[in-house]
């Protein structure tokens, strides 16, 4: 027997945001389902949520994403596409090599396939565009914290690709300086950027890049400015008044969210 398949069990909750066509809740439900019976971990819980914008004139008006709990682990993914039915024929292929991926390089902390995580990140064709604000019009819609827990870079990378995310900001295991991984759209490799100083062995080792550029010490003002000249999808930055890091990024919105430490 492969293992026990507790996911028929499972119930799939599907909200909706916009108009949704007829049928697609029902659809996305049982295209998860089927996914998860391949998964013989217990799975606690699986939630989906398809958006339809409002805007018609979107090139990928249709998204869908799934967040599943595998094992008191999330596993999520999330796409777009030019229908709500494509959408979620997109999210279950994604989300079944999220699943894979996550059994493949077992718990965290475990090693012995940690290494295929640094060359098998997924295809982010199918990712949602970012709603287009005037600077003036955006503000800080959203804040979350990131755990006091210590982790590996390795570690970190894999809740990056086990959470579809286009970062992972993080306290290093090791050093006990706050940390950032994320994936190089040049390169296609994980890089990492820290408040401190960074052994170059990793990078010699061929797991992962390390940033050279010193992470910069401001307030929240001078990272939404900094975010706002530069184009790019987040910023790390270390506060001014704590010395934390932090991480300020752009919403799917349009709109940015903050990451702070946990207190």
């Amino acid at each position: 027997m492969s293992g026990l398949k507790t996911s028929p069990a499972v119930d799939v909750q599907v909200r909706s945001r916009g108009q949704v066509p007829r049928g697609a809740a029902a659809y996305a439900r049982g295209k998860v389902l089927a996914t998860l019976d391949h998964v013989s971990e217990p799975v606690l819980a699986a939630q989906v949520k398809l958006t339809q914008a409002v805007h018609r004139s979107a090139a990928r008006p249709a998204t869908a994403q799934a967040v599943v709990d595998v094992s008191g682990r999330p596993v999520r993914a999330h796409v777009a596409a030019s229908t709500m039915f494509e959408a979620v024929d997109l999210l279950q292929e994604r989300l079944t090599v999220r699943l894979a991926r996550a059994r493949r390089y077992g718990p965290r902390g475990s090693s012995g396939t940690v290494q295929e995580a640094w060359r098998d990140g997924a295809s982010h064709e199918h990712r949602p565009h970012r709603q287009h604000l005037p600077a003036e019009e955006r503000r800080i819609e959203r804040c979350k914290s990131f755990s006091q827990t210590r982790q590996t870079p390795e570690d970190a990378v894999i809740d990056l690709e086990a959470m579809d995310y286009d970062f992972w900001v993080f306290t290093d295991l090791i050093s006990g300086y706050d940390s950032v991984v994320y994936r190089d759209v040049r390169t296609g490799r994980h890089r990492l950027a820290s408040l401190g100083p960074v052994g170059q062995e990793r990078e010699a080792e061929g797991l992962l890049s390390v940033s050279t550029v010193p992470v910069p010490v401001s307030t929240v003002p001078e990272a939404v400015q900094r975010l706002n000249l530069t184009g790019l999808p987040f910023v790390f930055f270390a506060d001014t008044a704590t010395g934390r890091g932090r991480v300020l990024y752009h919403r799917y919105d349009g709109h940015y969210g903050l990451i702070t430490p946990a207190r």
